[in-house]
């Protein structure tokens, strides 16, 4: 059955940011004395938004600088909006789901500056328009349902009758969370893991047509 909205997470799904934003990561834990490399940066955060993350590194690191969540969100908007890493196929597969009369939403764990700068560099604000949902807009970040609550919501469409494009754990428990159908990119993230947490892998966008049942 055709959804009513689809609704897309970014990073790993729209763009190939994640080896990017966890470079950046790493090195800021890295000299706070937590050695760190890209890889493992992506390992322990993967999906997380930045209040999620910041008691863990406090929690090996101790009390953190005044303000360094706010400075690592603003590094990462002005990397993103030099250069977003595109998802191959994946703007593409938003403009075919669009053009179909589909209401879109994208819905990121990721800081409200960060995922305008990538809407931006990807040429998708626009497809997007007011539709564009950060974990600053909603009460709880993924895992929690409130952001897929809040962007189908925005897209005039029940939750149950919504699709959501995740390729994280906390991603698709918050999709799973809310009551949308969920297909999970296996990029990031095995394919048995996501379906473990409920959702329907797939591993290339080009897939996504059909999936949607468009």
């Amino acid at each position: 059955m055709i959804p009513r909205a689809v609704l897309f997470d970014c990073d790993g799904v729209l763009a190939d940011s994640e080896m990017v934003v966890n470079a950046l990561v790493a090195d800021q834990l890295t000299a706070l004395g937590w050695p760190m490399t890209a890889v493992q940066s992506r390992e322990t955060f993967l999906g997380l938004a930045l209040p999620d993350m910041v008691p863990r590194i406090e929690a090996r690191v101790g009390p953190l600088p005044p303000g360094w969540a706010e400075d690592i969100s603003h590094l990462i908007a002005l990397e993103m909006t030099e250069r977003t890493p595109a998802m191959p196929g994946a703007a593409e597969a938003v403009r075919r789901v669009a053009g179909a009369g589909i209401p879109v939403a994208v819905a990121s764990n990721s800081a409200r500056a960060e995922l305008m700068a990538k809407m931006r560099s990807l040429g998708l604000a626009t497809v997007f328009a007011e539709r564009v949902f950060s974990f600053e807009d909603v009460e709880r970040p993924k895992p929690y349902p409130d952001i897929y609550l809040a962007a189908a919501a925005a897209c005039g469409a029940a939750p149950q009758d919504c699709v959501v494009i995740e390729d994280s754990v906390p991603g698709v428990r918050a999709g799973i969370a809310a009551g949308c159908r969920v297909l999970g990119f296996a990029r990031e993230t095995p394919r048995d893991v996501l379906a473990a947490h409920g959702a329907e892998p797939f591993d290339e966008m080009a897939k996504l047509d059909k999936l949607l049942g468009l």
